[in-house]
């Protein structure tokens, strides 16, 4: 086996079996959510994904470069901990579905949100705002709410079955780092999603339906979808908050339609943050679910309306959230502004 000395120690050329068979790995834990789950491994790409990674506490298996020269951009007592596997730039591109790649991989633990340490800088500036991803299947809808999620500041992220496992390439991609800035809790059922949220918490949706203005009531899964003219929505039923939190899922008809609730509904640019608060963004295909709009009805939240010109189609998902979360952040900012200002005024003798 051939071995090269650097700066940061020893790094091992594939000619090993033992690194040959973890460099086929690459490919496998790029393509597999299956195995990506079963193995509780990741896969980045690039100096600024894996610098993030590093500087957040991921724990890094094996990274696979083309020169020592990328090393040199890393955290060096970081990468220490790593196997370190000088490849080939050719066997790079191969696993690579980027065009034109770094020549820099690695294989990471899959990170757990309550062990990371994010930026000071983002934790400085998070703010009671959370989000809810609701059947977010493209992923580069979802890197770029991701995305949008640190940019605004949000306290963490929650992803319901049936959205798009965040650690695939293509979202990993779009999230421009985000992973590393913000809690990502991924595959909940809604029955547990209250469970990650903080008590006295208001849940809005964002009703992405063009046709529908605000002050009508909510609608059933499929109705307001983004990127698609809205169906026929089938009557909403009135139920109390209690009753709404005990309907499961499961009992739900084909198109969901049982126990849709009634919200309020205004546009997005009018007073609803109030501290905590969630936004739910619904999927590209079928949009809200009946259990998201449960969930907003039992908080006594809002369906939050973004008018579109008439004719114009629906916005997608991503752009959507991008609204929801800076509005909500305009909104809150505004208000802890407003409540400083009232402290500093002189108490009357």
């Amino acid at each position: 086996m051939q071995v090269q000395h650097s700066m940061l120690g020893l790094a091992a050329n594939t000619s090993c079996p033992a690194h040959r068979a973890e460099a086929e790995k690459v490919v496998t834990i790029a393509k597999s959510k299956k195995f990506r789950d079963n193995n509780g491994k990741v896969l980045l790409e690039g100096h600024r994904l894996i610098k993030d990674a590093l500087e957040a506490g991921a724990v890094p298996q094996t990274l696979f470069f083309s020169t020592v020269g990328h090393l040199k951009l890393l955290p060096e007592a970081e990468i220490k901990r790593a196997s370190l596997v000088k490849v080939k730039f050719e066997d790079i591109k191969t696993w690579s579905d980027l065009v034109t790649p770094q020549g820099l991989l690695g294989i990471f633990s899959k990170p757990d949100p309550a062990k990371m340490s994010y930026p000071a800088a983002q934790l400085a500036s998070s703010l009671p705002l959370l989000l809810i991803c609701d059947n977010i299947r493209d992923p580069g809808n979802l890197g770029t709410i991701l995305r949008s999620a640190a940019g605004a500041g949000c306290e963490k992220v929650l992803l319901t079955k049936g959205c798009v496992d965040p650690w695939e390439p293509k979202v990993l991609r779009a999230g421009m780092g985000a992973h590393f800035r913000v809690p990502i809790i991924t595959n909940l059922d809604w029955e547990s999603v209250p469970t990650n949220l903080p008590a006295g918490i208001q849940v809005c949706v964002a009703d992405n339906n063009p046709s529908a203005p605000a002050g009508t009531t909510s609608v059933p899964r499929g109705a307001d979808r983004a990127g698609s003219a809205p169906t026929s929505p089938k009557a909403p039923v009135k139920s109390s908050p209690q009753d709404l939190m005990l309907q499961s899922p499961e009992h739900e008809d084909e198109e969901g339609a049982a126990g849709i609730p009634e919200l309020a509904a205004q546009h997005y640019y009018e007073d609803w943050a109030r501290a905590p608060v969630a936004v739910v963004i619904g999927g590209e295909t079928h949009g809200l679910s009946p259990a998201a709009l449960r969930l907003a009805a039992s908080t006594g939240g809002k369906r939050l309306v973004i008018p579109v010109v008439p004719g114009v189609d629906s916005l997608n998902s991503a752009i959507a959230a991008g609204i929801m979360l800076f509005e909500g952040k305009r909104q809150l900012l505004w208000r802890h502004k407003q409540e400083d200002d009232r402290h500093k005024l002189p108490v009357p003798g």
